[in-house]
């Protein structure tokens, strides 16, 4: 697998020290560049949690991919550039404040002066390191921290609005990406997951996030939304236009 190829599938170049302004620009290019996206899932196209196979998909193929895959293969690289980098595993909670099945989502914690999360595969999130210490981080999508729950685990938290919301929970224990195996196969097969019922794809930009769901696009930018329903034909045309997606 080619680093320098890869870098240049989301407008990156090498790092020439592993800073945190390295790491941060680093995960924003490679969420405006590599989507996130169930396309393979919802055509029922097995996806193998191995890095050769998912380099081939979104560096070659210039696909995105959803958590195993963009976290996979982006820890790989961030491993390759020098920094101290592990997978963890999260635990999803829903809107409706239940949790998904434990341990089913797989994120990325990068250790500089302190742990950062880092996770470039969670979709409408955070497009930069977030430290463990407990400070706060605002981009376009809100306002973000980290709050340590007992001695073991730690929830992101996203403030949006004045209101505050946990998106997941995490451990700070090491994961292989071959740990992911049994919730790799549950979201791909189960109608409990959340990527088994409709094409979703989403990136960040500059302003915001654009995505497209089933056959609706959103485009939010500066914190306003602005939807378009999409014919059959249409939603090809976006696919192609606004991610770079030819199936």
């Amino acid at each position: 697998m080619d680093t320098i190829a890869y870098l240049k599938r989301f407008n990156a170049y090498p790092v020439e020290e592993c800073y945190l302004q390295d790491l941060a620009r680093l995960q924003s290019l490679h969420m405006q560049n590599v989507p996130f996206e169930n396309l393979d899932v919802i055509r029922e196209v097995p996806i193998y949690l191995n890095l050769e196979n998912i380099y081939e998909k979104i560096v070659n193929q210039k696909r995105g991919g959803y958590c195993y895959e963009i976290n996979g293969l982006f820890h790989w690289l961030l491993r390759e550039l020098g920094f101290d980098a592990k997978m963890i595993s999260a635990t999803v909670q829903k809107p409706d404040g239940t949790w998904s099945k434990a341990d089913t989502h797989a994120a990325i914690l990068v250790n500089l002066d302190v742990p950062y999360l880092v996770d470039a595969g969670f979709g409408d999130s955070t497009v930069s390191p977030i430290p463990l210490g407990g400070e706060r981080h605002t981009d376009h999508s809100g306002t973000y921290s980290i709050n340590q729950v007992d001695d073991e685990f730690y929830d992101l938290v996203r403030e949006n609005s004045g209101q505050e919301r946990t998106l997941y929970r995490f451990s700070l224990e090491e994961k292989q990406l071959a740990d992911f195996h049994e919730g790799c196969v549950f979201n791909q097969v189960s109608k409990d997951s959340p990527f088994t019922h409709d094409d979703l794809v989403t990136k960040a930009t500059p302003e915001g996030r654009v995505t497209l769901s089933d056959h609706q696009l959103t485009r939010t930018q500066n914190g306003k939304k602005e939807r378009t329903d999409l014919s059959p034909e249409e939603k090809k045309k976006v696919l192609e236009q606004e991610f770079g997606i030819a199936l």
